[in-house]
């Protein structure tokens, strides 16, 4: 499609008038929008203000904590806080630093043997031939037994727990 001196017109006229540019290449046929931007530029047409926006920026907004939350509510929380309920009823958190278990051969699990009811935690290496899952009976709702959940689920630092309960 050629830009004739009418269709050129046309244009000018229906820019000035607000249009636009989707609009125009409607009115016009047979061009895209695209064209119709591409041609404004050529001629050099103004651009036009847009009343939408204004020139001064927006006040930000002031955080105001609304009453009766707790401290780590008020400022957010860190790391995934989900399981964080089931994992403090279920697990004992005083115990000592865990060592890896020993898993007898008749409960590891491997990619097709495991099932809902079993622990998911990955033992080795999975290009290797010995790597296999725990496959030990899985504690509550968390996808690991009792020993790997506590392993996986760290109980909060003395010093942040600490600095939680005196906020």
């Amino acid at each position: 499609m050629a830009w004739t001196d009418d269709r050129v017109e046309l244009l000018k006229k229906l820019w000035a008038d607000g249009l636009s540019a989707s609009q125009i290449a409607g009115r016009l046929g047979g061009v895209t929008r695209n064209a119709v931007i591409g041609k404004v530029h050529r001629l050099g047409l103004s651009g036009r203000a847009t009343s939408s926006r204004s020139s001064s920026p927006r006040p930000r907004r002031q955080h105001v904590p609304r009453a009766g939350r707790t401290p780590s509510m008020l400022y957010g929380t860190r790391g995934n806080t989900a399981l964080k309920p089931q994992y403090d009823t279920d697990l004992d958190l005083d115990l000592a630093p865990l060592e890896e278990l020993i898993i007898p051969l008749h409960e590891r699990a491997s990619i097709m043997t495991l099932k809902e009811s079993m622990c998911r935690w990955p033992i080795g290496d999975p290009g290797d031939s010995e790597f296999h899952f725990c496959g030990r009976k899985k504690c509550g709702t968390l996808p690991y037994c009792e020993h790997h959940a506590r392993m996986a689920y760290q109980p909060v630092q003395a010093r942040r727990r600490d600095r939680r309960a005196a906020g």
